[in-house]
Formats: structure tokens, sequence, C-alpha cells
């Protein structure tokens, strides 16, 4: 398993600095992140790897694959795992308070005008143009990762990648199980890496 480092130098040296903007960073992100979490998962690339230049874009998929295994919401485990890296405990409570904070405040707000907004045609016709552009992003996301899986050129990852697909795709296979699966097959290409490599340097 390669190991990918942080480049601590991009980071802001004043510790506040970087708490702060990864505040109003994830509060940004969250607040204009329509159609489920993995759309989210795009705008933090963009923002922490392609504009920060904070997170390297091997352990950004990383990152992800940890937020997308774990239960809960992954654009709250998307937060966590990337304000953690950054900023340890402190980088968690922020990035969680931001993520947070815009769906609960609108939807506390939608709550009481719950009916005026379901009989609107307005809104309703609103919500249907945001389903296509949530379509475009989730395609975005998907081409990201897959191409990321595709760079680095392991056969094994890219035949990972298209029977998980055909599983859940095709056979219907609940997605719960292809994650045990692959999971517990990385589990066992890592370890038996790591021993055949242990294996080299005795020899």
């Amino acid at each position: 398993m390669e190991d990918h480092n942080t480049d601590m130098s991009k980071l802001p040296r004043n510790r506040r600095a970087v708490l702060k903007q990864l505040f109003f960073a994830t509060l940004y992100l969250s607040a204009f992140t329509f159609g489920g979490g993995y759309v989210i998962v795009t705008l933090l690339k963009r923002k922490f790897v392609d504009e920060l230049h904070w997170i390297d874009e091997k352990e950004m998929l990383d990152l992800v694959a940890i937020a997308q295994s774990s239960p809960g919401a992954i654009a709250v485990n998307g937060s966590i795992v990337v304000g953690y890296k950054l900023a340890g405990i402190p980088g968690v409570v922020v990035s969680v308070l931001g993520a947070i904070l815009p769906p609960f405040v609108i939807l506390t707000a939608i709550s009481f005008f719950y009916d005026a907004f379901k009989r609107s045609f307005v809104v309703q016709a609103m919500l249907r143009g945001m389903n296509a552009g949530v379509a475009a992003v989730i395609i975005s996301v998907v081409f990201d990762m897959g191409m990321g899986v595709v760079k680095s050129r392991d056969g094994l990852l890219i035949a990972v990648m298209i029977a998980a697909f055909a599983l859940n795709y095709f056979l219907r296979v609940n997605v719960i199980w292809i994650i045990l699966m692959t999971a517990a097959l990385g589990a066992f290409v890592t370890i038996a890496r790591g021993r055949r490599e242990k294996g080299k340097e005795a020899e």
C-alpha cells in the first residue's frame, strides 16, 4: 500500500487560519450541495486538492473510500476525514459544524412552509430542473473517481471496479455485500504484498 503524505508546507502556518478556512469551506460546500452526499465528493476534491493543494489526489481517493465505507451521511463522513487529516480533532469539530449547519437551517425553515412548497408549481418545476443538474454532477463524481483508479494502472483495482459495477447494476447484489467483499479483498492483498516485501528484504 502506498503512503501518500499531505504536503504540510501548503497549509497556513497559523492553526487558527487552517480551522477558519476548513469551517467556511465545508459551510460553503454544504450550503450548495444538492442531490445527496455523493455530490460533495467532487466539491471537496476541487477545493482541497485542485484549489488549495492541501491534499494529494490519491490520498483524497483514500479518504473518500473511508467516508463511503463508514455508516452515516457521506457529506458528514467526508468532512470528518478531511478535517481530521488537516487539523486533527479540532479540524473534525469545525468541519462537522460547517457541514451540518446549512442543511439544519434550511430544513428547519422548509418544515414550517412544507405545505406551501408541496403545492407550489414553481417549486416543483425548480426541483425537476435540479434533478437533471444533480445527475450531471454525480456522473462527474463517478468519472473522477473512476479515472483515479485507471490512472493507478493497477490491474486488480480496475478489475474490482468493473466487477463491483457489474454485480450491483446487472445482478442487483446489495451494495453492503460489495463493500464488505472489496474491503476483505483489499485487506488480503495488502497483507500479502506486505509479506512479499518483507520476504524480499530478508533475502
